[in-house]
């Protein structure tokens, strides 16, 4: 009996540690790539004086959001003398000099771990730095940068076990914007958007970098990143470049189907997001499409396609769906909520991007929308913390917290164009100076 007991106690503890153990946050958009954050005990007010800095450490500029796993930080930024601040304009790709880095940190202290850097020349717009966030598995980091230096490292020591150079390796030229498409790890496979000659995707081996398989052609690779869903009794993998939304199949990159959709500038960026037996993606030009996937089989049909007066159009950041409702940032600045079987506009307002209850709403205005339990987290570009409840009935904000100073410049505004990390009850976050650890542990 006693050993019984003893038996029933040790599982029960192993079962309490489990529970207990903090979420990790490895990658762009949480664990899964769907913005949630599934801890617990998380605060739904901020405190007066904002939340606990528990850290901030210094480091250069970047877009990239940090990831979060195995008790590290991992960032990546671009360490130049040029102010990248006068150099950002939309269609401008002046030349830049500078180091591209990959930076380790303790998660609960902030101190350095390793740093891995190499000399890279940008040619692009808005040069501030990466805008990849490092993509963390098992024992390595995947990081991906602005002129297309795919890395594998040893997430312990930093140490480069593979690299590609998508433009010497694969003839590809990189994007007015740079390469955005955050590197996805599935099964055996790293999957990446290279825009090389022979195939807009590849799958390399992620332990050896070996290319399993390529596909696709465009005119331009887009900016969006690889996405898998499940429809039709398959797994399949998304791919939204310049010119249509491809789903292909993950193992072997052979084409399920294909369906156009051309945004403005080639500027394909929301990743595709799956509500049951729809999918939708949008994007500059009022360009967006709802389609239908096929129960029995690979494939889809449209159900409708963007009017400029309904459907939403994302840029920076891919829009949330809950109970058939899209909640994100619109184009023209608006934070939208739209019905997402028939594109309908619920409601719109400014508060999560400028801050404002009305005014005019800014070009490109960002937000990055995570949900927590009943509530979501807003990382708005004018650097606030923001706690709402997001309903088809409204906008309700709960709190805001100054997190971080808008260090970026964009349409002749101060902005931060960076996803944080949700992990171990606290938010990661950084702008073109610092990177900061906060917590958001309820008391």
């Amino acid at each position: 009996m006693r050993i019984v007991k003893f038996v029933l106690t040790v599982g029960l503890l192993a079962a309490t540690s489990s529970l207990a153990r903090a979420d990790d946050w490895p990658q762009w958009m949480g664990p899964q790539r769907d913005d949630q954050w599934r801890e617990t005990g998380i605060l739904r007010k901020f405190p007066d004086a904002g939340p606990k800095v528990l850290w901030r450490v210094p480091i250069a500029g970047g877009y990239a959001g940090p990831a979060v796993a195995g008790g590290k930080v991992y960032v990546v930024d671009f360490a130049t003398d040029a102010d990248f601040r006068k150099l950002s304009a939309p269609q401008s790709r002046p030349e830049v000099k500078g180091q591209e880095r990959v930076l380790c940190f303790d998660a609960k202290t902030g101190k350095e771990q390793w740093k891995y850097a190499y000399d890279c020349k940008y040619s692009i717009a808005y040069p501030a730095g990466p805008r990849c966030t490092p993509t963390v598995h098992e024992d390595k980091v995947y990081t991906l940068g602005s002129e297309g230096n795919l890395l594998c490292l040893d997430a312990a020591r930093g140490t480069v076990l593979w690299s590609k150079n998508f433009k010497t390796d694969y003839k590809a030229k990189t994007p007015g914007w740079g390469f955005c498409g955050h590197p996805l790890v599935d099964g055996q496979k790293l999957i990446c958007i290279v825009g090389g000659e022979e195939g807009v995707v590849y799958a390399f081996d992620k332990d050896t970098g070996k290319v399993l398989w390529h596909n696709l052609e465009a005119s331009e690779p887009g900016y969006s990143a690889p996405t898998m869903i499940e429809a039709g009794g398959k797994r399949q993998l998304i791919i939204w470049h310049a010119d249509a939304i491809n789903a292909l199949d993950p193992e072997t990159g052979k084409l399920y189907w294909t369906i156009p959709l051309k945004p403005s500038f080639g500027m394909a960026i929301m990743a595709p997001r799956q509500s049951g037996e729809f999918l939708f993606a949008g994007g500059i030009g009022n360009q967006s499409a709802l389609l239908k996937l096929a129960a029995d089989k690979p494939d889809a049909t449209v159900v409708y396609r963007g009017d400029p007066r309904t459907s939403l159009y994302a840029i920076n950041a891919t829009p949330f769906v809950e109970g058939g409702v899209l909640y994100g940032p619109d184009q023209p600045g608006q934070f939208r909520a739209v019905k997402l079987e028939s594109g309908e506009r619920l409601w719109e307002t400014n508060l999560p991007i400028t801050g404002e209850s009305g005014g005019k709403p800014v070009g490109s205005g960002t937000a990055f929308v995570v949900k927590n339990g009943d509530v979501f987290f807003l990382a708005g570009e004018t650097g606030h913390l923001i706690i709402a409840r997001l309903s088809p009935e409204g906008y309700d904000e709960l709190s805001r917290w100054k997190m971080l100073e808008p260090t970026g410049s964009a349409f002749g505004r101060e902005v931060v164009w960076s996803h944080p990390a949700f992990a171990q009850k606290c938010v990661f976050a950084r702008n073109d100076k610092e990177l900061i650890c906060a917590s958001l542990a309820a008391e």
